[in-house]
């Protein structure tokens, strides 16, 4: 690889390094309010819930099945929340990977200049795409947690 080539893929391994940091910023925003309601509104809610199951009248096993169904709740959502993010990553990956392969077939094929560029834009297309199914998601998230609006 001479030396162009290498300080141009730096460039675009760059510009893709932040393009997935702004993706990285956009998700934490768009899906705050639903990580409040999990870490803040259930987790207070268990806490409370726990609390009543320490009573003198009862065993350790009915105890510890008290404490255990008061968890079900928080225990859900973060099942639901990480399996929602991990099918949004997994769909990020699944259309970058595509973009990296067009780049790859065009490096081969020996035309750099539109290669990149054209990489750039598949990259942009795919986190664009990618990022307008967030509010979709948090939508359907909120519904499932029956979170206001």
């Amino acid at each position: 690889m001479d030396h162009t080539a290498a300080a141009e893929e730096q460039i675009v391994s760059e510009r893709l390094r932040r393009k997935l940091e702004e993706v990285n910023v956009a998700a934490q925003s768009q899906l705050s309010p639903i990580q409040d309601h999990i870490n803040f509104t259930l987790q207070q809610a268990y806490f409370k819930c726990a609390y009543e199951c320490f009573d003198r009248r009862r065993n350790q096993e009915e105890i510890s099945n008290c404490v255990e169904h008061c968890s079900v709740p928080v225990v859900r959502s973060q099942h639901h929340f990480e399996n929602e993010m991990a099918q949004f990553q997994e769909r990020l990956n699944r259309s970058l990977v595509v973009c990296q392969d067009k780049f790859e077939a065009a490096k081969l094929q020996k035309i750099r200049p539109e290669a990149v560029n054209e990489m750039e834009g598949c990259v942009h297309k795919a986190i664009e795409e990618n990022l307008n199914t967030l509010p979709h998601i948090v939508q359907r998230m909120k519904t499932a947690f029956n979170i206001a609006n």
